[in-house]
């Protein structure tokens, strides 16, 4: 159950970390965007309103970010110190990331595999998962410690 919270936490402080490069023009579209277009493409959902599509996208977004905090939760059942736990996390945020960019997200054409993009920002993904696993081993920490 700490890994699902841990992952519904990471996630908002990913929403955050987002906004915020979105604000300075970095990121346009996420990943949950794209999946919901594609969705949309393929007729496993009728024409959605701008309300439907960005609740779609939320709670898409929210649902894979807790499911993925949940296997992180069953990976990593000892605990380390704050720094470890921050590492750990980053590495399976990292992990995650390779899981969907590089198989399943191209795979169902949602967007082009990592290593055929020629942009810088094809690292932000990376990044953004890195802090997404990061979160999720410390929001995963403090609750293990306050439990025990």
């Amino acid at each position: 159950m700490t890994g699902a919270i841990g992952g519904l936490g990471a996630t908002v402080v990913l929403s955050g970390l987002r906004e915020a490069w979105s604000r300075v023009g970095l990121v346009f579209e996420t990943a949950p965007m794209q999946v919901v277009d594609r969705i949309e493409e393929v007729g496993l959902v009728g024409d959605l309103s701008p309300v439907g599509r960005r609740l779609l996208t939320v709670v898409a977004h929210f649902a894979y970010g807790t499911g993925t905090g949940t296997v992180f939760g069953l990976l990593r059942r000892e605990r380390g110190g704050v720094a470890e736990e921050a590492a750990v996390g980053s590495a399976l945020g990292i992990l995650a990331w390779g899981a969907g960019w590089a198989s399943w997200l191209p795979l169902t054409g949602v967007h082009k595999a990592p290593w055929t993009q020629r942009t810088p920002r094809v690292l932000l993904p990376v990044i953004d998962h890195a802090v997404f696993g990061a979160a999720w081993g410390l929001i995963n920490l403090a609750l293990a410690r306050r439990r025990s």
